[in-house]
């Protein structure tokens, strides 16, 4: 646990190290969450057990979605992305895979197969509700471009992570590195406003 905790510490030196922000493109003046418009495109993607699924019908569903975009192959800001979701998932308990869906998407769809994919979500302790996807490039590049997350070159894409309720279509973005509270507070938010809703349907 030692180890894992210095390498962690690691890690976040070397994310919040300028010269190696090599995808971040995240300013302090852009860190704080906004709103953002996301666009689901219809088109299949492959999770990491090799099932073709539908982000919004299969993956989403009723669910909040926490998401956020890694490669396998980085060594500098994606391990923090997925620190993060390793520590949220804990923290989730059982609401994980039940209210909320934590969804990691792959920029380079040409080399993260779902074996690596899998291989990949084993290193992070990854459990059920925390979904790993790839698939054709021409799907997860419409995927990115829907979530505003898509870079000509792969090694570029910002660092962020969006929470939202697809099915009301509200979405926050989250430039940078969030903390796992600040995540906790927006899908609180959001789960808020559903049982807030589904009353006033009542």
């Amino acid at each position: 646990m030692r180890t894992r905790a210095l390498l962690l510490s690691f890690i976040l030196g070397l994310a919040v190290s300028p010269g190696l922000r090599a995808h971040d493109h995240a300013d302090p003046e852009r860190a704080a969450p906004g709103a953002a418009k996301v666009v689901l495109p219809d088109v299949p993607l492959v999770d990491a057990s090799g099932n073709r699924v539908r982000f919004a019908q299969d993956v989403i569903g009723d669910r909040i979605a926490v998401v956020n975009f890694i490669y396998t192959t980085c060594t500098t800001i994606c391990p923090v992305a997925s620190a993060t979701f390793q520590q949220l998932q804990n923290r989730l308990a059982a609401a994980l895979g039940k209210d909320v869906v934590l969804v990691t998407i792959s920029v380079d769809p040409l080399r993260d197969t779902p074996q690596r994919l899998r291989e990949h979500a084993g290193r992070w302790q990854a459990r059920a509700g925390w979904v790993w996807l790839t698939g054709a490039k021409p799907d997860v590049d419409s995927t990115l471009k829907g979530f505003g997350a898509y870079t000509p070159r792969f090694e570029d894409h910002p660092a962020m992570i969006l929470i939202g309720d697809a099915r009301a279509g509200t979405w926050t973005r989250f430039f940078g590195f969030p903390s796992v509270e600040q995540l906790l507070a927006q899908i609180e938010t959001l789960r808020a406003g559903k049982v807030a809703h589904h009353h006033a349907k009542e």
